[in-house]
């Protein structure tokens, strides 16, 4: 058995969802497809074998979740719960988790964090009024390599025409605070969730500053490796290559990469942009980097 098994992403059809990763992944639907689940664990979306098709979630159990995610349209404007409330009211995991942005669209962005001296008496009695929401947020427009952390408690909304990875605590507690108006497929409006939303979201100037002190630019620019956060439950580490560069990776058991450009051979095996895969045990691979690439490694809480 290979040290390094290739994996097939769950598929997470969304309203907000583009045509990327359809073409990307060659999967023909009608649907608008929003994220692609490709080292999961967690029940909603087991990602799975090549091989085999058989669910990862049958062979091991991970303390994070890595997908990809495309947006024709705003996501809602959404918070996720620390460990302490996800456990007590859902009975989950909480949801910290993090962005490397792979492509925009000029002018496209990231809502994240409140402005300055919004407080939770103005947000709620704006929220309860039906103002626009996303006038109490913090806006950044995106490029390719940039990153940002997106801590439990973190008020954000991924914008339209933005292509990213995102590493994150195998949890699936959304909180939506509001949803720019628009109804679901069923012709309603999509359900909110304003009473747990209002207790999870932190309205404190210093931890809004600091969302915006964690944000890192041009992550693709420079051959080598970095650490881009590390988590209780995760580890995220980029690895980026030049042309014929050839690189030894140490991996341990339910430690998972995916490439995030280029191609690149890894294990014997040719793997392509937004390809994934997952260590079986403790081991070296040779990575040979038939153009230039970058790899994003994920180590799981016990790895």
């Amino acid at each position: 058995m290979n040290l390094l098994l290739k994996l097939e992403p769950s598929l997470s059809f969304k309203i907000w969802g583009g045509e990327k990763l359809k073409t990307i992944k060659n999967i023909e639907t009608e649907k608008s497809l929003g994220e692609t689940w490709e080292i999961s664990t967690h029940p909603s979306g087991p990602s799975q074998l090549s091989v085999n098709k058989t669910n990862l979630s049958e062979l091991v159990e991970l303390s994070y979740l890595l997908k990809y995610i495309d947006t024709s349209d705003n996501l809602s404007v959404q918070v996720h719960p620390d460990d302490e409330y996800a456990h007590e009211h859902e009975n989950e995991k909480g949801k910290t988790e993090c962005w490397l942005i792979l492509d925009a669209e000029p002018g496209s962005g990231i809502y994240m964090g409140f402005k300055p001296e919004v407080t939770r008496k103005e947000f709620k009695t704006a929220l309860e009024a039906g103002l626009a929401m996303n006038n109490y947020l913090k806006f950044y427009e995106v490029s390719a390599g940039d990153f940002f952390v997106v801590p439990a408690g973190a008020v954000h909304a991924i914008g339209k025409g933005v292509t990213l990875v995102e590493v994150q605590q195998s949890s699936g507690v959304t909180y939506r605070v509001w949803d720019w108006g628009r109804v679901g497929d069923d012709g309603k409006p999509r359900e909110l969730h304003i009473n747990k939303a209002m207790d999870c979201l932190r309205f404190d100037q210093g931890f809004n500053r600091q969302l915006e002190l964690s944000k890192k630019e041009g992550l693709f620019k420079d051959v080598g490796a970095q650490s881009l956060y590390n988590h209780p439950d995760f580890k995220a580490e980029l690895i980026n290559l030049g042309k014929g560069d050839k690189k030894e990776i140490r991996l341990a058991p339910k430690e998972g990469l995916t490439v995030l450009r280029g191609s690149i051979g890894l294990d014997g095996e040719i793997y392509k942009a937004f390809d994934s895969g997952i260590a079986t045990s403790d081991g070296i691979v040779l990575a040979e980097a038939m153009e230039e690439c970058s790899i994003l490694l994920v180590k799981n809480r016990d790895s």
